[in-house]
C-alpha cells in the first residue's frame, strides 16, 4: 500500500492497517491518531512531527525510525524495536512501552511522563534532559526489569519514578533530578550521580559501590543495607538520611553534611570522614575501623558502643557526644 493510498483509507475512517509494509516511509507530519499499526514494518521510515497519539504499534520494527518532535502520548509500543530511532523532542507521556528494544535510542529531551517501561531495553540510549516523572522502571522479578545499563540521563527528570531492582549500572546521572524516586535495590555501581538531587528517594538495599556522588543532595534519603563501598561523597548532603546497616568501606566522604544522620550498625571502616559535620549524628554499633574523623564534628552524636578503637579523631570535635561506653564527652 502506498503511502497516498493509506493517508485516503484513514481520512475515510479506516484505522486497521495491521502489518502494513512502511519501510522508509515519509510520513512526516502525518496524521494517524489511533491507527492500528502493530507488527508494521516501519524501518527507516519519517515520521517527524507526526501525530500518532493512542496509536496501535504493538511489536511494530521501528528500526532507525525518524520520530523527533513526534506526539505519541498514550501510544501502544508493547515490544516494539525502536532501536537506534530519533525521538529527540518526542512526546510518550503515558505511553506503554514495555519490552521495547530502545537501545542506542536518541532519546534527548523526551516525555516520558507517566510512561510504563518495565522491561524495556534502554541500554545506551541518550536521554539527556528527558523528563521521565512518574515513569515506571520497576522490577517485576528478577528476569524482568528495564536496562538502562550505559544510558546517558544527564539534567534528566525523574522525580518520583519507580526504578525498584532497575539496572542502572554505569549510568551518567549527572545533575538528574531524582527527587522521591523509588530505587529499591536498584543497581548503580559505577553510575555517575555527582551534583544529583536525590531528596527523600527511597535506595534501600541499593548497590552503589563505587558510584560518584560528589555534591549529590540525599537529605532523608533511606539507604538502609545499600552498599556504598568506595563510593566518593565527598561535599555531599545527607541530613537526616538513613544508612543504617549500609557497608561504607573506604567511601570517600571528605566535609560531607551528615547531620542527624543514622547510621546504626553501618560499616565505616577505612572511611574517609575528614571535616565532615556528623553533628547529632547516631552512630550506635557503627564500625569505625582506621576511619579518618580528622577535624570532624561530632557535636552531642551518639557512638554507643560504636568501634573508635583505630580511628583517627584527631582535632574532632566531641562535644555532648556519646562515647562507646555511655559516658557524655565533656
Amino acid at each position: 500500500m502506498d503511502i497516498n493510498t493509506l493517508l485516503q483509507r484513514y481520512a475515510a475512517g479506516e484505522t486497521n492497517f495491521k502489518a502494513i509494509n512502511l519501510v522508509g516511509a515519509d510520513l512526516m507530519q502525518a496524521d494517524l491518531i489511533g491507527a492500528n499499526l502493530s507488527h508494521a514494518d516501519l524501518e527507516s521510515a519519517n515520521l517527524m512531527l507526526s501525530y500518532l497519539s493512542r496509536v496501535n504499534l504493538q511489536r511494530a520494527n521501528l528500526t532507525h525510525a525518524q520520530l523527533s518532535g513526534s506526539n505519541l502520548n498514550q501510544a501502544h509500543l508493547i515490544q516494539a524495536n525502536l532501536s537506534d530511532a530519533n525521538l529527540h523532542g518526542a512526546s510518550l507521556q503515558g505511553a506503554d512501552l514495555r519490552s521495547a528494544n530502545m537501545t542506542l535510542a536518541n532519546l534527548l529531551d523526551v516525555n516520558l511522563v507517566d510512561a510504563d517501561l518495565r522491561n524495556a531495553d534502554l541500554s545506551g540510549a541518550d536521554l539527556t534532559g528527558a523528563c521521565l516523572r512518574g515513569a515506571n522502571l520497576r522490577q517485576e522479578n528478577r528476569k524482568y526489569s528495564a536496562n538502562l545499563r550505559g544510558a546517558t540521563l544527564r539534567q534528566a527528570d525523574l522525580r518520583g519514578a519507580n526504578l525498584k531492582g532497575a539496572d542502572l549500572a554505569q549510568v551518567d546521572l549527572r545533575g538528574a533530578n531524582l527527587n522521591e524516586a523509588f530505587l529499591r535495590g536498584a543497581d548503580l555501581h559505577g553510575a555517575k550521580l555527582n551534583g544529583a538531587m536525590l531528596k527523600g528517594a527511597i535506595l534501600s538495599d541499593a548497590n552503589l559501590a563505587g558510584a560518584d556522588l560528589r555534591l549529590a543532595n540525599l537529605t532523608h534519603v533511606k539507604l538502609q543495607r545499600s552498599i556504598l563501598t568506595d563510593v566518593d561523597l565527598n561535599h555531599a548532603v545527607l541530613e537526616s538520611a538513613n544508612l543504617s546497616d549500609a557497608k561504607l568501606t573506604r567511601a570517600q566522604m571528605f566535609q560531607a553534611d551528615l547531620r542527624q544522620t543514622r547510621l546504626g550498625r553501618a560499616d565505616l571502616s577505612r572511611v574517609n570522614l575528614m571535616e565532615s559535620n556528623l553533628m547529632e549524628a547516631n552512630l550506635t554499633d557503627a564500625y569505625l575501623a582506621r576511619a579518618n574523623l580528622l577535624g570532624a564534628n561530632l557535636t552531642n552524636a551518639i557512638l554507643c558502643r560504636a568501634e573508635l578503637s583505630s580511628a583517627n579523631l584527631s582535632s574532632a570535635e566531641l562535644k555532648g557526644a556519646t562515647m562507646p561506653d555511655g559516658s557524655i564527652y565533656q
